[in-house]
């Protein structure tokens, strides 16, 4: 029975060229690591396996001209992904696992490590997570008395600019999972971290209700590609 386009591999009907380059970019990427390979060269390895009998290079280039970054193409979301001339379910797929493997092995890290002793993990977590999101998302990680991480959780996920938060269902949630501490996490899909008047106030009610039941909020973290803000950090805590 033949197998439907959509089953199988991206593969034009164009004979494959470059014979030998992918082997030489295999053998840099061994013999000096990834840092000796630039971010297009990552990204045209990456889709070998999707496009199996064309040159990756000009598809990887078109997609970091599109999105900016190694980060923002696999972050980006599949609607905008299919925009490219040249994408297809294949490549789709290839794209969103390295997002999925980026994302399960920042979690390992903040499991394994004490999460405020290992700050620079919690803000790669958060922002590998959430930075290149097209949609708000209200995040919380539950942490115990030794500020180790009980849970990661999305509580909620908004439009482009605004996410509904309750802060009495923010502490509920916390007393449920016995949690001592909070680190509150946000994303700006505009890029810019700046935290709005809303997202002080908010802040503000979950700190005033969680106080007197003995739950700390240690930070509240707003990611978006272009950097992140810490309201510890800016003392708004």
């Amino acid at each position: 029975m033949p197998t439907k386009a959509s089953d199988s591999p991206d593969q034009p009907d164009e004979t494959p060229h470059y014979h030998g380059h992918r082997e030489r970019l295999r053998e840099r990427f061994y013999a000096a690591g990834p840092d000796a390979l630039t971010d297009y060269e990552l990204l045209e390895m990456a889709l070998f396996a999707a496009i199996p009998r064309r040159d990756t290079k000009p598809l990887a280039k078109a997609l970091l001209k599109k999105f900016g970054s190694f980060a923002e193409v696999v972050h980006a979301p599949v609607a905008r992904l299919r925009e490219v001339e040249g994408v297809r379910d294949a490549s789709i797929n290839q794209i969103k696992l390295l997002a999925a493997a980026a994302g399960r092995i920042a979690k390992g890290e903040i499991r394994r490590n004490i999460a405020l002793s290992s700050w620079n993990d919690v803000i790669d977590y958060c922002r590998t997570g959430m930075a290149f999101a097209d949609k708000e998302q209200f995040r919380l990680l539950f942490l115990d008395k030794r500020n180790q991480l009980i849970a990661d959780e999305v509580q909620q996920t908004g439009t482009v600019d605004h996410t509904p938060v309750y802060p009495r269902e923010v502490i509920k949630r916390a007393l449920e999972l016995s949690a001592t501490a909070l680190i509150l996490v946000h994303n700006h899909p505009s890029g810019d971290p700046t935290p709005s008047q809303a997202d002080i106030q908010m802040t503000k009610a979950i700190v005033d209700i969680a106080k007197p039941l003995g739950i700390a909020v240690h930070d509240h973290i707003i990611v978006g590609k272009n950097g992140h803000t810490s309201f510890k950090g800016m003392r708004l805590i």
